[in-house]
């Protein structure tokens, strides 16, 4: 799949890959996927990367260059012999058909983990993106609950001068709401960081846009789990495990077609003063393998062919081990989130709507309405909570199989 998308992504890529500057309108999760796609620094280096192994194929494909020599026996005019030689070397064993393959599979490694880090990016930037929109809610939530709280001390000082509670009554209304009031200042500060990290991920120290668009409770049901691990053959760091395989078995072909000697062909003519008479000079130059047939690095190559077979068998297992858990947390983060939504949250708001009523008309005490309100407040930051977990582990999902299959 990466070899039919890469092309797509570095066509659309700038030669000179500058910082993005979002517009200042809400900004959506297809937007900001976008931005980090094109601006991620280090996708950028691994683009930078991929179009490197391209002279590396290039490189690999040259043939060696001849080498031209001249000798002179003798250096009085009469008598000297001059002789002048082109040498070219010739590759045997296939040499060079071995050296382009291993240069082809390292760039094809090069892609995959190109393919591996986008996916990372992408995942990275779904969670950065909601954990925004989580941290805009904390803030909705804030300032209601610092409005509520106002408005319960403007209440409880209206009972006060009527002489129907304590003043010790509106003491501790005033000190809830400014027990509120510092809440709001901390999820304010939450959101300029949480907008800040997403920003950053495109390059980008100083934020332009305000809030992001989206809806932070929908939580889809996971396809099944056999489904999902039918793409983990075609998983980014599988990919990048199996053409590191492939990579190594290229290369211990080099190594193994190192074994036979290559010869070399000269061609040249020697001028003999002291004859008059040019002749020709051909030969062939042959090293001799007595001692050195490349033993050594053709063991050493084999046994990184078996270090790399390991370690796709490793790769498959542990991605296998990380989706599972990634479900696992997903479907009890959206198990929660649901519960929150369709039973604690009603009830929390039921308890605190008849606490603040009974308060007005005098059936209830301040600490009842306080209390009703800490458990609304609790709940719903629960709530928004149980959320950004959920879609941390949705992105997790995604990291793990691929941005195609998000």
């Amino acid at each position: 799949m990466y070899k039919l998308l890469l092309p797509l992504w570095l066509a659309a890529w700038p030669a000179c890959a500058l910082a993005e500057v979002e517009p200042s309108v809400p900004l959506t999760l297809p937007a900001a996927l976008t931005l980090a796609d094109r601006s991620h620094p280090e996708l950028a280096a691994a683009r930078h990367d991929l179009l490197a192994e391209d002279g590396m194929v290039r490189q690999a494909g040259l043939l060696p260059n001849p080498s031209l020599t001249m000798e002179r026996v003798d250096t009085r005019r009469d008598t000297r012999e001059t002789t002048i030689q082109l040498s070219q070397p010739l590759e045997l064993g296939g040499k060079r058909a071995a050296r382009v393959q291993a240069a082809q599979r390292g760039r094809e490694g090069v892609a995959a983990a190109l393919v591996q880090r986008r996916a990372e990016v992408r995942a990275e930037t779904a969670a950065a993106w909601f954990a925004v929109l989580a941290a805009q809610e904390q803030l909705r939530l804030a300032r209601q609950a610092s409005e509520l709280a106002l408005r319960a001390a403007t209440a409880t000082g209206r009972r006060v001068v009527a002489g129907k509670v304590s003043p010790v009554e509106e003491t501790r209304a005033r000190v809830a709401a400014s027990t509120v009031k510092l809440e709001l200042i901390k999820a304010h500060g939450t959101l300029v960081t949480a907008r800040a990290k997403l920003a950053s991920l495109w390059g980008n120290p100083s934020p332009r846009f305000e809030q992001v668009s989206g809806e932070i409770g929908v939580l889809p049901e996971l396809p099944s789990l056999a489904a999902q691990r039918a793409l983990l053959a075609q998983a980014p760091a599988v990919q990048v495990a199996r053409a590191e395989l492939e990579h190594r078995q290229a290369l211990a072909k080099v190594e193994l077609s190192r074994r036979m000697p290559d010869v070399a062909l000269n061609i040249g003519s020697k001028r003999s003063e002291e004859l008059g008479r040019s002749q020709a000079v051909f030969g062939l130059s042959v090293p001799l393998p007595l001692f050195d047939r490349n033993q050594g690095a053709v063991l050493a190559t084999a046994r990184q062919v078996d270090k790399a077979r390991d370690g796709l068998t490793a790769a498959s297992a542990r991605l296998e081990a990380e989706l599972v858990t990634a479900r696992e947390e997903y479907a009890a983060a959206r198990a929660q989130a649901l519960a929150l939504q369709d039973e604690i949250l009603p009830g929390a708001q039921s308890a605190y709507d008849a606490a603040s009523t009974g308060f007005e008309y005098g059936k209830f005490g301040f600490l009842d309405v306080l209390d009703a309100q800490r458990t609304l407040l609790q709940a719903q930051s629960h709530y928004l909570t149980t959320l950004a977990d959920a879609h941390r582990a949705q992105a997790a999902i995604s990291r793990i199989l691929g941005a195609e299959h998000e």
